[in-house]
């Protein structure tokens, strides 16, 4: 089998860079063995304020003019709905953030979202005594759903290989590289945390996050809105919401934990008063990067490598910029910016 490209994972990064192959009439070939699930478990949030601080997101008004139209594109191919817009309620804790959050409301990049006043209503279960800050435009992206259907497509054209990438087995040429009976020009290396067994690009500092979620249903909470606190509370429809999420930079393993699921009911219930059952209970490692920004282009040496990773806590919004810059980089030379280049860290 001969292709322009060979993808090794199927996460976000995978799939824009997929979307940007089709875009550009390139044959591609996927290699997914589903032993990263970040995400399939993320929130999928996209949202350009950093709640904690008030603060404008990195080069976030970009990444959405990308990503928007982005997945109303990938709406339009499955004829389904993958984009809910939602607003967010974020809890004051205190006088001082009520007056930050003045502050921030005039910042010309956060005034199209953040609303310049503070929300005094009483929601029944939730305490809120300082009242909440809004945000409106912006949402969620059920990134569950929208992988599965893409995979899915994929599979059923035959361009979605089920199997482990085996490193070794990569034979690396002038004219491109050869993975067992496949010939590529290139191969995009977009397996998240599993760039830690990634013979070629595992020198990058990627700094894994262990994230555990949990789903809830909650028939006395009703809102129609995401809540922020010390978790956010997303609502899913018929009373369920999921929550999340914890931070663990120790722990290695896809697998939810005790901890993990102690440690969001005591966040919850910080805030939440309402009786709740839990549903479901999942985890995930995010590949995040020291300074925030994702990892991408080519290997210092083999010019026909490249990665496309390190999205972190909002490939939502990252992963179809990036994917296009990467693209234009390999077939164009268009230089990367050099927040995202990998160069940062030869």
């Amino acid at each position: 089998m001969e292709v322009d490209y060979i993808i090794v994972g199927l996460g976000l990064a995978g799939l824009a860079f997929t979307k940007e192959l089709d875009a550009h009439k390139k044959s591609f070939i996927v290699f997914e063995d589903h032993s990263q699930n970040s995400s399939i478990v993320a929130g999928g949030m996209y949202n350009p304020v950093i709640l904690k601080r008030f603060t404008p997101v990195w080069n976030a008004i970009e990444q959405l003019e990308i990503a928007l139209p982005f997945y109303a594109k990938l709406e339009k191919q499955f004829n389904k709905k993958y984009d809910f817009p939602i607003d967010i309620y974020r809890i004051f804790k205190s006088v001082e953030e009520q007056n930050n959050w003045f502050i921030a409301c005039d910042k010309p990049l956060l005034s199209n979202y953040m609303v310049p006043q503070i929300i005094n209503k009483k929601i029944e279960g939730v305490l809120s005594a300082y009242g909440f800050g809004k945000l409106t435009n912006t949402g969620r992206i059920e990134t569950k759903s929208l992988l599965e259907d893409y995979k899915k497509y994929l599979t059923d054209r035959n361009l979605l290989k089920n199997e482990s990438f085996e490193y070794a087995e990569l034979k690396i040429n002038d004219e491109g590289v050869e993975y067992k009976n496949v010939k590529a020009s290139k191969i995009i290396f977009c397996e998240g945390f599993g760039l830690t067994k990634n013979l070629f690009f595992n020198y990058l500092p990627m700094q894994e996050a262990k994230g555990e979620l949990i789903i809830i249903h909650a028939p006395k909470l009703n809102v129609d809105f995401l809540i922020k606190a010390s978790v956010f509370v997303l609502p899913l429809g018929n009373n369920y919401f999921k929550v999340g999420a914890t931070f663990n930079w120790k722990e290695k393993t896809n697998l939810p934990t005790e901890e993990g699921k102690q440690e969001l009911m005591t966040k919850l219930e910080s805030f939440i008063t309402v009786p709740y059952k839990i549903i479901e209970h999942t985890a995930g490692i995010r590949p995040t990067v020291k300074d925030r920004r994702p990892l991408v282009g080519k290997h210092p040496i083999h010019q026909n490598l490249a990665i496309l990773n390190g999205l972190g806590t909002r490939g939502v919004m990252i992963a179809p910029i990036a994917a296009k810059a990467l693209y234009h980089n390999l077939e164009e030379n268009v230089v990367l910016d050099k927040e995202i280049s990998i160069a940062r860290f030869q």
